[in-house]
């Protein structure tokens, strides 16, 4: 009984003392209430990065995240947030990783599994390698007060829903991820009783080509006749001509396997009447009914990415790049720092590894670390400059990549085993901030290097208003003389460009007759039906390419203002002035005749040193005369002239408004212009145009038309020109512009310049496009398709940036003498920009160094001559 007593006793003071303690943890957490929030939809939740750093749950000092804004911060950043929000309550998130002994033979396990639901894991884990145990707590600032998770019954409701909430969200960016669509795959209704006609039909096992249009790409073999046939056009490009398709339409025969994935273990298999992917049990047999035996076919991938049937000099090129087969010694420290491949995303790393190895970007993000992170806004993953200066300090610091410790390394010299693998940083939040919007940048698709770079220049000219511009190195201003082949004479033009595109002329290639002896074997075993022979690669010399590049080019109808019809014209382009920074494009990818794009299989032998001096812009020369500075007449269409002639038409005014708006008081011709003006729509919307423009001088003037009849010569013909444009066209006219659609200022513009003469006005509307405000123009810049210019025409229509004496009639450019040196260059892998694979290679340290996504090593061969995209820095005069 006694005992009983005790349990009792002792029963009721744990509970007086659970409740106490939850009593104390309410009292604690009430000052707080109104700044904690629960996630609501849409609401992105940070739990895997720091906003400035890429500190994670892993991290020594593990991660904070604010339980008001769901950022997340690591140690050395959450007390800057506390000041300068004054938020105090942080959900701390820490991950212990323990490696399981050799022969434990455990699989990873997590205790407290709820607590980090849905947490990337920020290293590759091998199951048999690491268990991780999950630690979560609300700690409260300044004074670091700590409250373990998960503490149900001591917490308010709204503090626990709220945890819960925030650590069974979705990461931030698992949202922008695609879900999962596929499906269980069904085994096709037609597999079992499909009739296959005994036509003779024997698939060789290489060769294929479309019947219908030759393709080699995407072919379909149909199961019931055999017939090899194209498959539908894709979004990027690759794909044929739907010929499979129309084949089924024609014959009803419902399936058909694609030739290139056929393996020993199954093929993809595809049912027209079904309209979906299926499975056919039987495919081994039907395969073999055309002589095709699936035990000796390999699927034609490389990383993720379909081939096709010819053996490609691919496998070679991609060995060679990545260095494959040597021993690269691995390298860490400050600069050394990979970036980790988020899927497709190597085009962004070697652009960012490379602009970060140029001491003006280093400077002006990693230099200004504590000022940019001091003075970022609110929500720093959304300020372009934060999120910069962390990726640079993230590939600078070195702090996130260290070499492993000695003694780990003894310790697994005596195992036999070498675990230890460079783990590199996420640029996942600068991509998400990057990219949105674009709608390339912003899907997982590999995407062309050189215009991720044109991008971010772009955005680096756009946030560097007001402060140094990093992206001014590659600046530079292009030269373009156009001459009149009939008349020579010649204009000059400047513009502004960041990257010369060199052309890649296979015919000065030095191996030609080795190309010309393929291409006949080519051809052979093409009609012969026999497996082609071992591709060739084109060499061209660099000096070809230079001379390529400097050679006159044709321009399409070319108007000679000289002649005042079209002409036959050439134009020259040179530099006017050299970069700091020198980017050279190969222009490697292009279209075929059946607008694939595809590469050009070529090495070129790119010099370490260059020098460009020779293709200094020199200006008119003595005996050259120049082209009058005449626009070439602009033929309206006809709707446009139709619209013009309709509002010069005598004007219908409502008599009935105009009387209406009489009677208030309002002078007569005031109310016919507000009538007229309003365009008939009523007395209300006339009565509002009067209390706009009472004030006017000439308010009360006569309702009087513009004229289509020309008033005289022009402001540009007479000397009194300038007089004339100082004057404020009629408000009829600009009413007439302005209602058509164009700008108010434009349409005052156009006027002034052409004597206040509508039809004139129109036209020099037409050959005189708005300005485009800067923010626009900047970053309009990296959507310009590709072009067949020698220059990249990156910027040709913004000259955002001034000269240093603060001239608004220039670019600002650091020019300089022509001579270089080469450092960094990224090189492509693959048949096309839109897949494949990229790696840089830069020289620092007077050592050549490979990039290769979170990989960063020595390199032992720098393949030079297969590079995609060269950067080049000034030599000094000395």
């Amino acid at each position: 009984m006694n005992t009983a007593s005790f349990r009792l006793k002792r029963r009721g003071t744990i509970l007086s003392r659970n409740a106490k303690m939850a009593a104390d943890l309410g009292e604690l957490l009430v000052p707080y209430m109104p700044t904690i929030r629960v996630p609501r939809t849409g609401d992105r939740v940070f739990k895997s990065e720091c906003a400035f750093s890429f500190d994670s749950p892993e991290s020594e000092g593990g991660l904070y995240v604010c339980m008001n804004t769901f950022l997340g911060f690591g140690r050395e950043h959450v007390e800057r947030h506390y000041r300068k929000t004054g938020q105090s309550v942080y959900m701390h998130l820490k991950r212990h990783v323990k490696e399981v002994p050799a022969g434990g033979g455990a699989i990873p396990r997590r205790r407290n599994g709820k607590v980090f639901l849905d947490l990337e894991l920020n290293r590759d884990f091998n199951g048999e390698d690491y268990e991780y145990e999950d630690e979560a707590k609300l700690v409260i600032f300044p004074d670091h007060f700590e409250i373990p998770l998960p503490n149900i019954e001591e917490l308010p409701a709204l503090v626990t829903i709220a945890c819960d909430a925030v650590l069974n969200a979705p990461s931030a960016y698992k949202k922008q991820e695609p879900e999962s669509w596929e499906e269980e795959i069904q085994v096709s209704r037609h597999a079992r009783s499909l009739r296959q006609l005994d036509n003779g039909v024997r698939i060789p096992p290489s060769g294929w080509k479309c019947q219908k249009c030759e393709m080699r790409e995407n072919l379909w073999l149909n199961l019931t006749d055999g017939a090899v046939l194209c498959g539908k056009w894709f979004f990027d490009g690759s794909g044929g001509n739907g010929h499979a398709l129309e084949h089924y339409r024609e014959t009803n025969y419902p399936l058909a396997v694609k030739l290139d994935t056929i393996t020993p273990d199954g093929a993809d298999i595809y049912s027209f009447e079904e309209e979906e992917a299926v499975l056919d049990p039987h495919v081994s047999e039907h395969l073999s009914h055309f002589g095709i035996d699936m035990l000796q076919m390999q699927k034609g991938t490389e990383n993720g990415h379909h081939t096709d049937n010819k053996p490609r000099p691919r496998v070679s090129e991609w060995e060679v790049i990545q260095e494959s087969g040597m021993k690269l010694k691995e390298v860490y420290g400050s600069g050394y720092t990979g970036i980790k491949n988020l899927g497709s995303s190597c085009y962004l790393s070697t652009v960012m590894q490379v602009l970060f190895s140029i001491p003006d970007f280093q400077r002006m993000y990693v230099g200004n670390l504590q000022r940019i992170f001091d003075y970022s806004p609110l929500d720093p993953t959304q300020d372009f400059a934060t999120q910069m200066a962390k990726l640079g300090h993230g590939l600078l610091s070195g702090q996130y990549s260290k070499p492993p410790m000695k003694s780990e390394l003894i310790e697994q010299v005596m195992k036999e085993e070498y675990k230890h693998q460079q783990k590199g940083i996420s640029a996942r939040m600068l991509k998400a901030l990057v990219s949105r919007g674009h709608p390339e940048f912003s899907s997982n698709r590999q995407q062309d290097a050189h215009e991720f770079l044109l991008h971010m220049i772009n955005l680096v000219e756009r946030n560097s208003a007001g402060s140094e511009n990093p992206s001014d190195v590659f600046r530079f201003l292009v030269e373009e003389r156009v001459q009149c082949c009939q008349t020579r004479r010649v204009r000059y033009t400047q513009r502004v460009d960041y990257c010369i595109q060199l052309p890649a002329p296979f015919e000065a290639a030095s191996n030609r007759e080795e190309l010309l002896a393929y291409e006949v074997k080519r051809k052979e075993a093409e009609e012969n039906m026999r497996p082609p022979p071992e591709p060739v690669r084109a060499r061209i010399p660099f000096t070809a390419c230079l001379q390529a590049f400097t050679e006159p080019e044709n321009v399409p109808d070319f108007w000679s203002s000289a002649l005042q019809a079209k002409s036959a014209g050439v134009k020259t382009s040179r530099f006017a002035s050299f970069p700091e920074y020198l980017v050279v494009q190969i222009k490697k990818f292009t279209f075929g005749v059946d607008w694939v794009p595809k590469k050009l299989d070529v090495v070129i032998d790119v010099p370490d040193f260059l020098d460009l001096n020779r293709l200094r812009a020199t200006g008119l020369q003595a005996g050259e005369e120049e082209l009058p500075d005449l626009m070439p007449p602009i033929v309206l269409p006809e709707d446009t002239r139709g619209m013009l002639n309709q509002l010069l038409k005598t004007p219908e005014i409502d008599e009935a408004a105009v009387m209406q708006l009489a009677e208030m008081g309002f002078p007569l011709e005031a109310c016919r212009k507000a009538v007229y003006y309003t365009g008939n729509m009523g007395p209300e919307m006339a009565f509002n145009w009067i209390i706009a423009h009472m004030e006017e001088p000439d308010f009360a003037e006569p309702l009087t038309l513009p004229s289509m009849i020309d008033p005289g010569p022009s402001a540009g013909d007479s000397p009194t020109g300038a007089a004339l444009l100082g004057n404020s066209p009629p408000e009829e006219s600009i009413a007439i512009l302005t209602s058509m659609g164009f700008p108010r200022t434009h349409s005052i513009h156009a006027l002034k310049a052409t004597n206040n003469n509508l039809e004139r006005a129109l036209d020099w509307i037409f050959t005189h496009p708005e300005e485009e405000e800067e923010s626009d123009a900047l970053s309009d810049m990296a959507d310009t398709e590709p072009n067949d210019n020698a220059f990249s025409n990156a910027n040709s229509h913004s000259d955002s940036t001034l000269s240093p004496d603060g001239d608004a009639s220039g670019p600002r450019v650091k020019d300089g003498p022509g001579r270089y040196e080469l450092f960094a260059f990224i090189s492509h892998m693959g048949a096309s920009t839109m897949s494949g694979h990229y790696v840089c290679h830069i020289k620092k340290e007077g050592r050549w160094v490979i990039y290769n996504d979170h990989k960063v090593c020595l390199s032992e061969r720098p393949p030079k001559d297969l590079g995609y995209v060269y950067f080049y820095h000034r030599l000094s005069s000395s």
